[in-house]
């Protein structure tokens, strides 16, 4: 294994842990990091799949205790009950969707205007959010009922436009619905969990013609990377919005939707890789 590769495996995980459940698009991150380490290829994509799944159990061992409670409460637990019930509801838009219109969405929509509008304009949808006065409903995950756990998965669904942010979309909906910022960010953090392993599921029995055992080493540190910088990114995330909104996160947005035109305009970016 060469030491490049690895370096690249390393810096693509950084990227993947460090954008997976922050608002501004982990996939658009990716792209650009990929493009830049000439790391973009048919491999490359099915590496951006692997190392997915170190994110997802980074979210999973924070919530290990909450996770154990609510598997071994599903059988006579209400409470439990109600939260599987509600990701349930809440991971099917994006799902039935995705099945219905992902081939057409690649092919139409992974250009970089659409990207960078999707970056601008939920940058702008951050601003409205936070602007706005936000009456809270919901403090917590446990009260959100099933037809907020609905609106909340739609909201998710907007992911499925290049450079929109599965979390940003489902984090600044919930402020829109009436959850705390924290209430927002958790269920997103729960909702990420089987999104992405069906995602990432999905992803690798398609592109299981390209799995190879000599990319092992690669992966391995690549996994490791993503869920350290995760685990990381996760537990800071909790920290900042305990005492700061979300402002920051629509600023750099917006700087990054002017990036994607500058690189794609200039030709220093293929914006179409995914």
């Amino acid at each position: 294994m060469e030491l490049l590769s690895l370096f690249h495996a390393l810096v693509l995980g950084v990227v993947e842990g460090l954008t997976e459940f922050l608002p501004v698009s982990s996939t658009g991150h990716l792209i650009l990091a990929g493009d830049l380490l000439g790391f973009n290829d048919d491999k490359g994509k099915l590496f951006e799949i692997v190392i997915q799944s170190g994110a997802i159990l980074a979210v999973m061992w924070e919530y290990r205790q909450r996770i154990a409670n609510v598997l071994s409460g599903i059988g006579s637990d209400r409470g439990a009950q109600k939260l599987v019930i509600n990701l349930c509801i809440a991971f099917l838009p994006l799902a039935v969707l995705g099945l219905a219109f992902g081939k057409a969405i690649k092919a139409h929509l992974f250009n970089p205007y659409t990207v960078a509008t999707a970056f601008i304009v939920g940058g702008l949808f951050i601003l409205w959010a936070e602007k706005r006065t936000h009456r809270i409903r919901f403090e917590s995950v446990d009260e959100i009922g099933p037809m907020d756990a609905l609106k909340l998965g739609l909201a998710q669904a907007l992911a499925l436009i290049p450079g929109t942010s599965r979390s940003g979309a489902t984090i600044i909906g919930g402020l829109f619905f009436g959850l705390s910022r924290r209430a927002a960010t958790e269920f997103s953090f729960f909702l990420a969990i089987p999104t992405l392993l069906a995602a990432t599921a999905y992803q690798l029995y398609k592109e299981r013609a390209l799995l190879n055992a000599d990319d092992i080493g690669m992966w391995v540190v690549g996994f490791v990377a993503a869920f350290i910088s995760a685990f990381l990114c996760v537990r800071w995330l909790l920290r900042y919005i305990s005492s700061h909104d979300f402002t920051l996160f629509a600023w750099y947005r917006i700087a990054f939707g002017i990036v994607v035109l500058a690189t794609a305009h200039f030709g220093w970016v293929d914006w179409t890789a995914s």
